[in-house]
């Protein structure tokens, strides 16, 4: 896990076989601003030799806060250090606590909407496809049969996919736990503490630890169904991370973070501007919880010194156990 205190950005512009080459990189350092921009012109002429050598690379790299795709370090503000986990600040305002080896696993809601709008989608493309086939055999008779037919097979698709036609009355919790219950089965050395979240549920693994690229990891990511971009950003930043603080439309603040984007570092002149934001924000954000503690599940008496240690650490930053708002 790497979250840089000091980033630079590298430029090299030359003229190659008579057309313009420029090519920039970051560069980033835990030592100082100095040593961050020797990096950035050491990755920068890299980059520019092996471009200029006839390589696809791109020319410029984005900047942006958290880059799982590319395997980029966290490029956020460091809030506070404890040890190996740093709080950070993402890019629209909120904390997020970011470990290199206590397993965090959320998992969002299925939408009910969504499998409503799927299920009547099936069944409003049989019928119309049954219509257009009586229509052009000229035999509405024939158009009856096949919409009986193809509604028939659609109603079919609906209860094989698991499509709904109708909004379900069931606590939307009961999904993820039942999956939850079911990997802990299989898993009886398991330890999981369950939280609620505004859009779901979160897992903290407390009976070991874990790297990012375990195979034991893949498998409860899939098994509980965590988003897929937050398992691939955890494999190339090498951690897991967890938001500790309201997400700032949820509690009434509706301008984005300033200024935009909220990417770190900001220019020294408009550091005043986010600094207010970021005050007026976390006064707010005081009156709401990230998360709400729920559970243990599995075999409790397993507990890992480090998990317990991130397991506090959360359970205080997140106030997981003030009976504040989810927000």
């Amino acid at each position: 896990m790497i979250v840089p205190q000091f980033w630079a950005e590298g430029r090299i512009q030359q003229r190659i076989d008579g057309r313009q080459l420029t090519v920039r990189r970051f560069g980033w350092s835990d030592d100082s601003p100095v040593a961050a921009q020797a990096h950035a012109d050491q990755r920068t002429r890299e980059a520019f030799e092996r471009i200029a050598a006839g390589e696809t690379l791109v020319r410029r790299e984005r900047k942006v806060a958290y880059n799982g795709v590319d395997g980029m370090p966290i490029r956020e503000e460091i809030v506070e250090r404890h040890g190996e986990d740093i709080v950070t600040r993402n890019g629209y305002g909120a904390r997020c606590l970011n470990t290199p080896d206590v397993l965090f696993v959320d998992v969002d809601f299925d939408d009910p909407r969504h499998a409503s709008g799927r299920g009547l989608t099936v069944i409003g493309a049989a019928l119309i496809g049954a219509v257009v086939a009586g229509y052009a055999s000229k035999s509405w008779v024939l158009a009856v049969v096949a919409a009986v037919l193809v509604a028939a097979f659609g109603f079919w698709r609906v209860r094989l996919e698991g499509l709904r036609l109708t909004e379900p009355e069931a606590d939307p919790l009961a999904a993820v736990r039942a999956r939850i219950e079911r990997f802990v089965h299989q898993h009886p050395d398991w330890h999981l503490r369950l939280y609620r979240t505004p859009a779901g549920l979160r897992a903290l693994a407390m009976h070991d630890v874990f790297a990012p690229s375990d195979a034991a990891v893949a498998d409860v990511f899939q098994t509980l169904g965590a988003d897929k971009v937050y398992a691939r950003m955890c494999r190339n930043q090498n951690c897991f991370r967890a938001r500790v603080s309201a997400k700032p439309w949820r509690i009434g603040i509706g301008d984005p973070m300033r200024p935009r984007p909220g990417v770190w570092p900001v220019a020294p002149e408009r550091l005043a501007q986010r600094e207010a934001w970021v005050a007026r924000y976390e006064q707010m954000a005081d009156r709401f919880a990230a998360c709400e503690y729920l559970e243990s599940v599995g075999d409790a008496q397993r507990v890992h010194p480090r998990a317990l240690a991130v397991q506090q650490l959360h359970d205080g930053l997140a106030q997981a156990r003030a009976g504040l708002p989810l927000a």
